[in-house]
């Protein structure tokens, strides 16, 4: 049988009522509250209090703060009023406390329920924001590189055509210049033959002199070499860029076929397999053979950026500086679009750049590189600190 708490204080204003309930020594991690707008239960075994309040109050507002000892009520009444007495009459009808028990117990269940699906339909709201914001972040990202793709394309078409008109009027003024040789050596024939005709001779003395007056021209022969085109077409009309990409293309058919030639097992075929064999090469020391091993799967997958960063990991170890730098170059290439899932391969490929440029002492070059990398990881300490100590030569140099 619970003991009823009946030594609480109580005070009102017309708008406020204020209860203070003692806890009697209970702990207050063990008290628990139950209100509604007419009832209000604190119950801390082996006691608790029950109120059935004079008039309605706003529940929603009200407030209950538990501390020194007492539970203290702060509650904001519906309608301004001095209520003269804290409890109902009906007080002592057990139905009655009954009935407005369970009310507060299912208007708490109410409105838990409420909150957990508001905080859920916030939730649900914030997560489709931030996928809309990435959609438009992505989308305008694809935008920006078509719209370069197409810039590229379009500055290519218009170089071409330039070279085109360009080789157009040098053949045109090539045209010009050979006719209009032609017409002089024609005209030079003409004059040269009303020369020896006003000199008395006639056409047919002419004609038998030049057939047997004067003496036959040797035979000769005459070498022309020619640049080896794998498309016999003539300059001016030559697609070299169309002609030098097919070539490309068939250079790396007859490289893939002649991998596959080799015998060679289905996990060295495998670019992945090859980078983890890499990988345990570097592990173990033996960075050459790393070099070796990535090598070979880049040959079978040149647009992985992971085997290029680790390739430069190895050249760095083997002080191959500026294979090292071209490498995290290539790796970077192909780390575009810069996204939140390639930021740490970027980091990588960045550090190891510039840690080659530092090695080779061109510091300013490996001071941007680590400062890029400090605005995608700006909490790596070790970055900073390289970061400051590159500065500092950087401006002994200048101060020299």
């Amino acid at each position: 049988m619970p003991l009823i708490v009946k030594d609480y204080v109580w005070e009102e204003t017309e708008k406020s009522v204020f209860i203070t309930v003692p806890l009697k020594g209970v702990k207050a991690n063990k008290a628990d509250i139950l209100s509604s707008e007419e009832y209000l239960k604190v119950s801390y075994p082996p006691y608790i209090f029950e109120c059935l309040l004079n008039a309605q109050v706003d529940d929603t507002h009200g407030t209950a703060q538990i501390g020194s000892g007492a539970v203290l009520f702060k509650l904001n009444k519906k309608e301004p009023a001095l209520w003269g007495r804290l409890q109902s009459p009906y007080v002592g009808d057990k139905e009655i406390m009954r009935c407005k028990r369970e009310e507060a117990i299912e208007n708490t269940r109410k409105r838990t329920e409420e909150d957990l699906k508001q905080k859920e339909e916030t939730k649900r709201k914030n997560e489709k924001y931030a996928i809309q914001e990435m959609m438009k972040l992505e989308e305008a990202e694809r935008t920006r590189i078509e719209t370069r793709k197409q810039e590229e394309r379009d500055k290519a078409t218009a170089d071409l055509e330039a070279w085109k008109e360009t080789q157009r009027l040098l053949a045109e003024q090539e045209k010009e210049r050979l006719l209009k040789e032609k017409q002089e050596q024609e005209k030079a024939q003409r004059k040269e033959k009303h020369h020896r005709r006003v000199k008395g001779g006639s056409i047919f003395m002419e004609a038998a002199n030049e057939m047997g007056g004067n003496p036959k021209r040797m035979g000769g022969k005459i070498e022309v070499s020619f640049t080896e085109r794998v498309f016999p077409t003539p300059v001016r009309e030559s697609t070299k860029m169309m002609e030098d990409e097919w070539l490309q293309k068939q250079a790396e058919a007859r490289q893939i076929a002649d991998l596959q030639d080799c015998d060679l097992t289905e996990e060295e075929r495998n670019p992945q397999f090859l980078r983890d064999k890499g990988n345990s090469f570097f592990a173990a020391g033996n960075f050459q053979a790393a070099v070796n091993v990535y090598t070979h799967a880049l040959r079978l997958n040149p647009k992985m950026p992971s085997l290029y960063s680790n390739r430069a990991a190895c050249h760095l170890k083997l002080r191959n500086l500026f294979k090292c730098i071209e490498d995290c170059s290539k790796a970077m290439d192909l780390l575009s679009p810069p996204v939140p899932q390639n930021e740490e391969s970027r980091v990588k490929a960045l550090v190891r750049r510039g840690t080659a440029f530092c090695q080779l002492e061109m510091y300013v070059e490996g001071l941007q590189d680590y400062e890029a990398a400090l605005k995608m990881d700006p909490n790596n300490q070790q970055l900073k600190e390289d970061a400051e100590k590159m500065r500092q030569i950087i401006q002994g140099n200048m101060e020299t």
